[in-house]
Formats: structure tokens, sequence, C-alpha cells
């Protein structure tokens, strides 16, 4: 009984990692119909905020690393949630309705993020600075003429030429300068430690069972992002907005509801909610480049097999596969129908899938065949969110 306790336990717990992680990809993938492969790069940033901000408030002692969790969860969401914002506004706005080419696009994103984390420095953060300012600066005191629209296309041209030798120039100064703190990256290609709170490391027990305090602290934190999801998307005007737009565009557009900022914000509700699931996994282990490559694959399938759209749908099946991978991962089934002799055929499978890769593998299998039954998940959409 104990071993079906803690099975059950870790089994939800895994759960409520994937359904955080899941959570931005249900809003994003589920009500815009986008495949964001740079979700799991926004967890990453995420990540390395929580990093951030733990290592500035080991500046105020003891005291200051115990509670820095509570500024770096609203810290990970706004960084995550900016990056988001301007992903959208500057690619994914170009191909809705187009989920081939918004896949290969937040592919290359993700890939261009990734290399950032490893490279970024103060060097590089100048230049970005330097030629946002001299770029749009540019384009927003020519914009005022009233010629614009006949000089836009040299001009816009003219403009990026100039502002990125500019910035080319200063960042080959920069470099010869002799300065190698500001050449020096900030994170490198190695992980990166975050330690966890003090109260975070005590766990809870109860009788023989033991809860790990940060494993109750990721259900806890799961929780309040699903009722905070809930009551934004069925108690506010822009919920409303956003299901309006998810059910019908044009009628929506017609009705004067400003569909583009629907979108730019659902998307950076999404993005903000990976960067909140990167903060969370900071408390599972060391923190790298690649550290959302280990969960885009699973949120993906919680949000499939929950059915595209469907918040519940979504929960469920995050349950559902955090259970089933850790009860065969853990050999929990194993020593749970050891003892009855009939059932040793199914004993031997069940040791074969008993390590973390062959349980994946399982779970794939047992996902595979459950999709020929329901291709449209648990809980598929119906009337005109089908043909929304």
């Amino acid at each position: 009984m104990l071993a079906l306790l803690d099975g059950l336990f870790n089994g939800i717990s895994i759960g409520s990692v994937l359904l955080i992680a899941a959570l931005g990809l249900a809003i994003v993938f589920g009500l815009m119909g986008v495949i964001n492969l740079a979700h799991g790069e926004l967890m990453m940033l995420g990540a390395y905020t929580t990093f951030v901000v733990q290592n500035a408030f080991k500046m105020w002692g003891e005291s200051g690393a115990s509670y820095y969790i509570w500024f770096a969860l609203p810290a990970a969401f706004i960084v995550a949630a900016l990056v988001g914002l301007a992903l959208e506004r500057g690619v994914i706005r170009f191909l809705y309705g187009r989920p081939l080419e918004t896949l290969l696009a937040t592919w290359g994103v993700s890939l261009i993020l990734r290399q950032f984390v490893r490279s970024v420095n103060w060097v590089m953060i100048i230049g970005i600075a330097l030629f946002c300012l001299l770029f749009f600066g540019a384009i927003s005191i020519l914009s005022r003429r009233q010629n614009w629209q006949e000089i836009r296309n040299w001009a816009t041209t003219t403009i990026l030429t100039l502002s990125t030798g500019i910035t080319v120039a200063v960042g080959v100064l920069l470099f010869k300068s002799g300065q190698k703190a500001i050449a020096k990256p900030w994170f490198g290609t190695t992980n990166v430690s975050v330690s966890s709170p003090k109260w975070l490391n005590e766990p809870i027990t109860i009788g023989e069972f033991v809860l790990p305090s940060s494993r109750l602290f990721i259900i806890g934190l799961t929780i309040v992002c699903i009722l905070g999801i809930y009551w934004f998307l069925q108690g506010s005007k822009w919920g409303l907005r956003i299901r309006a737009v998810t059910q019908n565009r044009s009628m929506s557009s017609c009705l004067g509801i400003p569909t583009q900022k629907v979108d730019a914000l659902t998307f950076a509700l999404g993005s903000g909610l990976a960067g909140i699931a990167g903060c969370a996994i900071t408390l599972l282990g060391a923190v790298g480049p690649n550290i959302g490559q280990n969960y885009i694959v699973d949120a993906f399938m919680v949000v499939v097999v929950g059915g595209v759209g469907n918040l519940l749908g979504t929960i469920l099946a995050a349950l559902v596969i955090g259970l089933v991978s850790y009860l065969f991962s853990s050999q929990t089934l194993v020593l749970l129908l050891t003892p009855v002799e009939s059932l040793k055929p199914l004993v031997d499978i069940l040791t074969f899938f008993s390590t973390s890769s062959m349980a994946r593998v399982m779970v794939f299998a047992l996902i595979i065949a459950f999709l020929q039954v329901k291709p449209s998940g648990i809980f598929p959409q119906k009337g005109r969110m089908v043909d929304a």
C-alpha cells in the first residue's frame, strides 16, 4: 500500500510538471491553432530568469535566498510573455492559417534562442539595444512625414543597412577594447544550478509516507495557474473576446473585437505560462540551454490527448500520462503484481518496460492506440469550434 501511495503521489507530481508545461501550449496551440516549437525555449528563458533573480537575491543574504521564488515567478512570466509578444508581432502574425510555415518558423526561433542563451554577453546586449534604438527610432521619426508611404521601402532599407553597420562597428570596438568582462558569456554552454529555498528542501512526513516539499509546491502552483486561467477565460472581458475570436474570427471582427490585439494577448499569456513552468522545473534539477526540449514533446502529447483547446482534457491527460509514465518506469506495477502467480507473463512484460526510456516507448504506444480510437482526444471540439 505504501508503494502504491508513493507511486500515485509521484505520478501526480510528474503529471503536474507536464501540466504546467502544457498550459501555455493548451492556449497557444488549442485556442490559436499555432504549432509553437519554441515553447520549450520560452520555458528555458523562465528558468534562466529564475537563476538571475536567485543570484540577485543572494546579495541580501540567507533571508533573500529563502524567498526569491516569489519574485522569480512574476519575473519569469513577464520575461517569457514579452519574448512571446515580440515573436507573435514579428513572425507569427504573418503565418496564421499556415501551420507548416509556423512550425518551421518557430523551430528556427527555438534554435536562435538556444544559441542566444549560450552566447549572450554585454557586447551582444549593447548591440541589440543600439540597433533597436537606431532602427526603430529612425523609422518612428520618418513615419511622421507626409510622403512616408512613397519613401517607405528605400528608407527602411537604408536605415536597416546603416543601423546594422553602426552596430557591428560598435561591437568590434568593444571586443577590441580589451575588457574581458563585457565579452564573457553570462551563462555559457554548461548547466547552471538553481538552489531551492530551504523551506522547500524540508520534506513533509505523514506516518511512513514522505512528501517532498518541492513537488507539493509545484502541484500547488499548477492548481493556482489552472484557476487563474479559468477565471481569466471565463470571467474577464478579454477572456470573453479570446473565446469569441476562437469560435468565429470574422464575426468577432465585424462586432468590433480587435482580433490582432486578442492574438497578441493570447500568445503572450501562453508564453508567460511557459515562463512560470520554467521557474517551476528549476526546483527539480539544473538549468541548461536544452532544458525545454525535455518537455516539449510530452507537452504536445498532453494537449493532443486531452483535446485541442479543452482545459479539462489537458488536466486529465497530464495526470494520466504522468501516472502511467511513473508506474511503468518505477516498477511499481511490477511490485504490485509479482505476488500473483497467474500474472507472471504480464509481470515479465512490465519488467522489460521498467526503464525510463522503455517506459516512454510504452507511453507513446498507448497514446497512439488511444488516438486510433479517439483521434480528437478525450474531449473533442464541437460545433463552431471545429470550423474555427
